[in-house]
């Protein structure tokens, strides 16, 4: 019973602790700065690279929209230059329907005048050749002399010339102004035809003036996101530059301890005394960090505890060096507590514990430890370095 209201004790604690919610690194905390502080570094230089990739394509969209500005200017004069020759095409129409029209009024008049003329020499031909025939004699017979009967026939000749010969120039002035018609219809189809194309030519260019527009708003649009996107970068680069230097400056101060550490004064473990809440406290925590390492890895974990108890540069009691501010990641994310809770601790691990709490260490004074990274030496246990 005493050791259970001591576990639910332990428990409360260990709640309220976590409620603090303060940041927390690993016992290797000088190899998990380093390499927090290597990854801020590729990712600053990735932000950077990033950064500049958008510039350039800022700087290529710049140049893509300054040459669909020069290409609108150009599709914006020669759509003046069509609309001016749809204008003159237009008017011209106007002129030739104008012409057209004045023709077929001419046409008409020399068709009435035709007409007429027909009229009046059938008439004089009907008069002068068919019912008066015996007045045209008469006229011919007394002529006084040969001379006048000659004048007299000369006359109706005449007369009968002047009837074919005006019959004759009325059909030419018909005939030219249905030539003229018909060239002026001609000429209006032509102009039909270039209208046509020229309204084409028009909507063309018209059409293509739209897509560059679109297109130089769409650049626009693009720019003005990448530059919103090169300030949010800027201001990344910013904070991962203030976070690089309390990286490095978290850096030096824990490689600082840890030389601390390596030459301070150490207590031997017949001078430390240990409860039996700090046995279950610590196979816990072995379980978190090492629950699925081989034996000697979690002997390890233990050790590296029991070093910084020993050692005067952490704290003198074992939970004041396991819930030392931001030393084991089991604290921080809820998994010791947890683990507390149930007591997921296996038999090996509190075998571990004992062993450790002994004074049992196969790890030396280490006092950090964490997954090996590149150019990090010490003694590598299962999945786990130590140093």
């Amino acid at each position: 019973m005493k050791t259970a209201g001591r576990r639910r004790l332990l428990t409360g604690v260990l709640t309220a602790v976590l409620l603090v919610s303060i940041p927390v690194i690993r016992a290797g905390a000088t190899s998990d700065t380093k390499e927090k502080l290597e990854k801020a570094k590729q990712e600053k230089q990735a932000t950077e690279e990033q950064k500049n990739a958008t510039e350039t394509n800022i700087d290529n969209m710049e140049e893509a929209k300054t040459g669909l500005a020069g290409e609108l200017a150009g599709l914006t004069t020669q759509l003046t230059e069509v609309s001016n020759n749809l204008e003159t095409i237009e008017n011209n129409i106007i002129a030739k329907n104008d012409e057209i029209a004045k023709t077929q009024e001419e046409l008409e008049e020399a068709k009435k005048t035709e007409e007429w003329q027909y009229t009046c020499m059938k008439k004089r031909i009907q008069f002068m050749y068919e019912q008066n025939s015996q007045m045209y004699l008469e006229a011919l017979f007394s002529s006084s002399s040969f001379s006048d009967f000659l004048n007299k026939s000369e006359y109706f000749e005449q007369i009968a010339a002047y009837d074919q010969k005006m019959l004759a120039q009325y059909k030419e002035t018909r005939k030219q102004v249905e030539e003229t018609e018909a060239r002026l219809e001609k000429e209006k189809e032509e102009l039909d035809e270039m209208k046509a194309s020229a309204e084409a030519e028009h909507e063309k260019f018209s059409g293509l003036i739209n897509k560059t527009k679109g297109n130089i708003s769409s650049y626009s649009n693009q720019i003005a996101g990448a530059e919103a996107q090169v300030a949010a970068l800027e201001a990344q680069i910013e904070e991962q530059n203030k976070n690089i230097s309390a990286l490095q400056k978290q850096l030096a101060e824990e490689m600082a301890k840890s030389r601390l550490a390596a030459n301070s004064s150490w207590r031997d473990i017949s001078e430390v005394s240990f409860t039996e809440d700090d046995r279950y406290l610590l196979a816990n925590l072995i379980y978190c960090e090492a629950g699925g390492e081989p034996y000697d890895g979690q002997v390890a974990v233990g050790a590296v505890v029991i070093n910084r108890v020993l050692s005067s540069v952490y704290p003198s009691t074992l939970s004041g060096v396991i819930y030392q501010n931001r030393q084991f990641e089991p604290v921080s994310t809820g998994r010791l507590a947890l683990a507390l809770a149930e007591n997921r601790a296996t038999a090996s691990c509190y075998r571990a514990a004992d062993e450790a709490m002994r004074g049992m260490t196969n790890v030396g004074n280490c006092v950090y430890f964490r997954t090996p990274i590149p150019g990090l030496e010490g003694i590598n246990i299962g999945g786990h370095v130590f140093y």
